[in-house]
């Protein structure tokens, strides 16, 4: 059975599975030329903005520098979806300043990445994610990932 690709929060992000592709969505006003994530499509929530501005959907900054970040150590309480049966691991939350827009976005680190791996300042861009899985749907999601350094990288002839 092949299971459908379905964002969380439809038009938060594209739908692009290749991390390249991959964008957050946000909206600016064409007025005041604020930007907002989450999207906004109803008003221009700048008090200082006139309001006479359309709001049109932007890919925002793809990279962006760790604000400050954390570690979620125990289950959350109802109404937060998780099974009691299976064993609880640890996640990572990370809050990064985009590029661009210096604006701060929350998301979780992608797979693999913790606390040890963050420090304040350093470079990390949004990839694809999945949040849950069942029999019919892949729930995607954003992660947040480091840059890795140029040195870092391994070099094939």
């Amino acid at each position: 059975m092949v299971r459908t690709r379905t964002p969380v929060v439809a038009g938060w992000f594209t739908d692009g599975e290749e991390e390249r592709e991959f964008r957050l969505l946000g909206t600016r006003c064409s007025a005041c030329s604020a930007v907002f994530f989450p999207r906004e499509d109803a008003y221009c929530r700048n008090p200082g903005c006139p309001g006479t501005g359309e709001l049109a959907e932007v890919p925002l900054s793809k990279r962006g520098r760790v604000w400050s970040y954390t570690d979620g150590r125990y289950r959350p309480p109802a109404p937060y979806v998780s099974d009691p049966d299976t064993e609880w691991e640890p996640y990572t939350l990370v809050a990064v300043e985009l590029e661009e827009e210096r604006m701060v976005v929350l998301g979780q680190a992608a797979p693999g990445v913790t606390v040890t791996d963050l420090a304040v300042g350093m470079e990390v861009e949004v990839v694809p994610g999945v949040l849950d899985e069942d029999a019919g749907t892949v729930w995607t999601t954003w992660r947040w990932s480091p840059v890795r350094p140029v040195d870092s990288l391994e070099v094939t002839r």
